[in-house]
C-alpha cells in the first residue's frame, strides 16, 4: 500500500471539495435577494456589495490554491524532510515545524494584506495603517508557531516516556489547555486593542438590568477601539459562569441605538440560558479527541513516514499529514452537523430575545448589522447546509416576526 499516492489523493480531494464549495459561494452573489430582507440594500449598495464578494471569494480561491500548490510540492517532491534539521526528535520537530510555518505564514500575509489593505480599503472597511497590518502578522505568527511547536514537543515528551497512554493524557492536558486558552481570551485581546469602560446612562443600565433580571452578574462592560482595524460591527460575551464580561466594538455603538444593542445582547443571553456555550465546549472537546487520535495513530504507524523521505518516525510531519490530509477529510461530515446544531441554538436565541420583549428591535439590529458588514443576503441552500453556523438573515427575520405573531 502507497501511502504517499494516497495522502496525495485525499489532499487533493479535500482541496476540490473546498474550491467547489468557493465557486457555489462566487455563483450565489447573483441570486436574487428575499423580499423580506429587500430593503436592506438599494441598488447601488447591491452592486457594491456584489462586486465585494466576488472579489473576496476569488481572492480566497487564489489564495487557498497557492497554499494547497506549496504543500503539495513539498510532499510530493519529499522535499519536507530536508527541512528536518537534526536526528534529535525535539528539533527536527521544531525545524520542520518553524520552516514550513513561516512559509506558509508568508504566503497567507501576502493574500491577507491584500484582502485587508486592498479590497477592504477599495469598500471602505479597512481602518488598519500598514504599520498596525505588519504587528498584528508578527503577533500572530510569533503565538501560533510558538503554541503549534510547544505542543507537539509536549506530545514528543509524553509519547516517548508514556507510549499508549498519551491518549488519555494528551487529551486531558489539550482539553485543559482548551479552556485556558477561552477563559484568558479576553486578555490575549489586550494584546491587539484597547479596552475601556462603558460610561454610565441609558445603555449600560438596560444592559445591566437584562442581565442581572435572569441571575446574571455583569463584572464589566468595556468598549473595544476595533474602529482602528475596520468599519464592521461586532459584540460578545467573555467569562464563565454567572459573572460576564460585555464586549462592545465602538462601531457598534455608532450604528445601533441602545435598545437595539440590548436586543443583541438578549440574543446572546438566549445562548447562556440554554447553556449553548457549554454544548459548545463539548464540541470542541470531541474536536480534540478526535485530532489526539488522528496523531496517535499516524504517530505509531511508522511504515508510513518512507513514503515521503522520511528514514523514521518524525513527529512534525505526522502534524502537517494529520492537519493537511488526514482532519479534513473528517470535518466537512463535522462541519455540516456542528452548523446544523448552531443553527437551531441561534434560532431558540433569537426567541429569548423575542420573550424580553425586543423582536422588533432585535430585527433591526440583524439589518444595521447585515449591511454594515455586507452581509451575503441569498446565499446556496448548498453552502447554507454545510458551512454555516447562523441561519440566513431572511430566516431569522422570518422566525421572529413568526413569534412576534404568536
Amino acid at each position: 500500500m502507497n501511502f504517499k499516492i494516497i495522502a496525495i489523493v485525499l489532499y487533493c480531494a479535500v482541496f476540490c471539495y473546498n474550491r467547489f464549495l468557493d465557486i457555489i459561494a462566487y455563483r450565489s452573489k447573483d441570486n436574487p435577494i428575499p423580499e423580506n430582507v429587500k430593503d436592506l440594500y438599494d441598488a447601488e449598495t447591491y452592486k457594491k456589495w456584489q462586486d465585494y464578494h466576488k472579489e473576496t471569494c476569488a481572492l480566497q480561491i487564489i489564495s487557498n490554491s497557492v497554499s494547497f500548490i506549496i504543500y503539495l510540492l513539498l510532499i510530493c517532491l519529499n522535499i519536507l524532510p530536508f527541512f528536518a534539521l537534526s536526528d534529535n526528535a525535539y528539533l527536527s520537530t521544531v525545524s520542520l515545524l518553524f520552516i514550513t510555518l513561516t512559509v506558509d505564514s508568508l504566503a497567507s500575509s501576502v493574500f491577507s494584506y491584500i484582502s485587508s489593505m486592498k479590497i477592504d480599503e477599495k469598500y471602505g472597511f479597512n481602518k488598519m495603517t500598514v504599520k498596525t497590518f505588519v504587528s498584528d502578522q508578527l503577533k500572530s505568527y510569533v503565538i501560533s508557531t510558538a503554541v503549534t511547536i510547544g505542543i507537539m514537543c509536549l506530545f514528543i515528551l509524553i509519547y516517548e516516556n508514556l507510549g499508549d497512554w498519551i491518549l488519555v493524557l494528551f487529551s486531558a492536558i489539550m482539553v485543559a489547555v482548551l479552556f485556558v486558552v477561552m477563559f484568558l481570551y479576553p486578555h490575549f485581546s489586550k494584546i491587539y486593542n484597547k479596552f475601556t469602560p462603558l460610561e454610565e446612562g441609558e445603555l449600560r443600565t438596560k444592559l445591566t438590568a437584562l442581565l442581572e433580571k435572569n441571575g446574571y452578574h455583569v463584572r464589566e462592560i468595556q468598549v473595544m477601539d476595533a474602529s482602528k482595524r475596520t468599519t464592521k460591527s461586532n459584540a460578545y460575551f467573555s467569562g464563565y459562569g454567572r459573572s460576564k464580561t460585555i464586549v462592545l466594538y465602538d462601531t457598534l455603538l455608532e450604528a445601533l441605538t441602545p435598545d437595539e444593542i440590548v436586543a443583541v445582547f438578549a440574543h446572546e443571553l438566549g445562548h447562556g440560558l440554554h447553556k449553548d456555550i457549554v454544548k459548545n465546549s463539548f464540541m470542541s472537546i470531541l474536536n480534540v479527541v478526535i485530532l489526539v487520535l488522528m496523531a496517535w495513530l499516524t504517530v505509531r504507524s511508522e511504515a508510513i513516514y518512507p513514503y515521503f523521505g522520511f528514514d523514521g518516525r518524525n513527529y512534525g510531519f505526522a502534524l502537517l499529514l494529520v492537519m493537511l490530509v488526514e482532519f479534513p477529510v473528517f470535518s466537512p461530515l463535522f462541519m455540516a452537523l456542528t452548523g446544523l446544531v448552531s443553527r437551531r441554538a441561534e434560532y431558540r436565541a433569537d426567541a429569548q430575545a423575542v420573550s424580553e420583549g425586543y423582536g422588533r428591535e432585535l430585527i433591526e439590529a440583524l439589518k444595521k448589522l447585515s449591511k454594515e458588514n455586507l452581509a451575503d443576503l441569498s446565499p446556496s441552500k448548498i453552502e447554507v447546509a454545510l458551512t454555516y453556523s447562523h441561519p440566513t438573515l431572511s430566516q431569522r427575520i422570518e422566525a421572529v416576526e413568526k413569534l412576534m405573531g404568536k
